[in-house]
């Protein structure tokens, strides 16, 4: 079991949820991030309920749009557990599948503060407490998506946002070299959430038709989190795709 500490965004449900959950169950302390403080309790709930022992949650209500609010999830989590070894940077959202030319101003904007900007202030400050830990160090995990290598129709804000993300991965992950923290991203397809209940009914293709596609358990994607935590930090996993076979992302579909 690990005595590690762990902060997680978008904590609250989908895959924020299944992988603090998949955290908890492997003895990590887990601060909660999300915008509904309701949301969070489920979570930790869900934890105590299968759990022998009492899991060490946090609950950190908050927006990652807003930097102090960031700043003070880390201190906050400093301050009960005594340090930060892994962040799973997941808190993201998309603008409404409408032609490009029909999205507002503020749909643009919302996307890019959540998915990329509050990524950001969340790395940001992990590198802070990271470099002034000791030991030093620590892991960082994004999420990104398959939209990062391959868009789906009427999906320019979040295809933006996905494809900035691996940009700054790659650039923490150099950047934290120096000092033992090490920077990855998964990618994910189709897992089932929320978000995804819409691919049984039926999703715009690339060629113009609608179509189911299939989705995987959400436990998947936690288990794929946990291998990429479970590496010692001279390993790095710096790419990682987990998807439903089935779904179309490569050849035609």
């Amino acid at each position: 079991m690990s005595s590690q500490s762990a902060i997680v965004t978008g904590a609250g449900s989908g895959i924020g949820r299944a992988v603090a959950l998949a955290l908890l169950s492997e003895g990590y302390a887990v601060a909660l991030v999300g915008r509904r403080n309701e949301a969070l309790a489920e979570t930790a709930a869900l934890a105590a309920a299968s759990a022998s022992t009492a899991p060490r949650t946090l609950l950190c209500p908050a927006d990652v749009c807003d930097a102090a609010a960031v700043r003070a999830v880390f201190d906050r989590t400093v301050a009960t557990f005594g340090r930060v070894d892994l962040l799973f940077n997941n808190a993201g959202i998309g603008a409404p599948p409408v032609p490009l030319d029909q999205l507002t101003d503020d749909q643009w904007r919302g996307v890019v503060d959540v998915n990329l900007t509050g990524a950001f202030w969340c790395v940001r400050e992990a590198f802070r407490v990271m470099k002034a830990q000791s030991p030093r160090g620590g892991r960082i995990i994004n999420n990104g998506s398959i939209s990062a290598h391959v868009p789906r129709p009427n999906s320019a804000p979040y295809t933006a946002t996905k494809h900035a993300i691996e940009g700054l991965t790659k650039s923490a992950a150099l950047d934290g070299r120096a000092f033992d923290i090490a920077v990855g991203q998964i990618d994910i397809g189709n897992a089932a959430t929320d978000l995804t209940a819409r691919m049984k009914e039926g999703v715009l293709q690339a060629d113009g038709r609608t179509a189911p596609e299939p989705t995987m358990p959400v436990e998947h994607v936690a288990r794929a989190v946990l291998y990429m935590a479970s590496l010692p930090l001279d390993a790095n996993v710096l790419t990682m795709t987990v998807m439903a076979t089935g779904m179309p992302y490569v050849g035609r579909g």
